[in-house]
């Protein structure tokens, strides 16, 4: 597939990407010059430039790498302060942003997650631009 073929069923953009991640697949671009994991899939590898990203399946296991506390959120999630985000580490060696079902004290680096998805909630569909408020929410539970 050419870049000019994309479309939003492809997971290299962000409609694809969450399309599969609602039927419980994680994907990942990988590219084919630097072996770099991009998350979510895109369409040109920001290691290298190359536009040989191929779309694989990623593990819903891995460590947190780098987290820290929202005590000022959004307006929206006022009610939800603080709560805890992280970059998580892959298994396979991808990094992914998300929010983490546990308080800040009870989180470390290294520490094993999982990736979980759900239906957005009705303040999360609220907020959310049109074109986003079906698309699922991650969240990495505590292993």
């Amino acid at each position: 597939m050419t870049d000019g073929d994309l479309d939003a069923t492809d997971p290299r953009t962000l409609p694809g990407f969450f399309d599969a991640l609602a039927d419980g697949e994680l994907l990942g671009g990988v590219c084919a010059d630097c072996g770099q994991i991009l998350l979510p899939p895109r369409p040109a590898c920001y290691a290298c430039g190359s536009r040989a990203v191929d779309v694989e399946p990623q593990s819903h296991e891995g460590q947190i790498f780098s987290y820290t506390a929202v005590h000022t959120p959004p307006p929206a999630f006022a009610a939800d302060a603080p709560y805890t985000v992280a970059v998580v580490e892959l298994a396979d060696g991808g990094r992914l942003l998300g929010r983490v079902a546990a308080d800040y004290a009870d989180v470390g680096i290294g520490d094993p997650v999982e990736l979980t998805v759900r239906e957005p909630t009705a303040t999360e569909r609220e907020i959310a631009l049109d074109y986003e408020t079906d698309w699922p929410v991650h969240v990495f539970e505590p292993r």
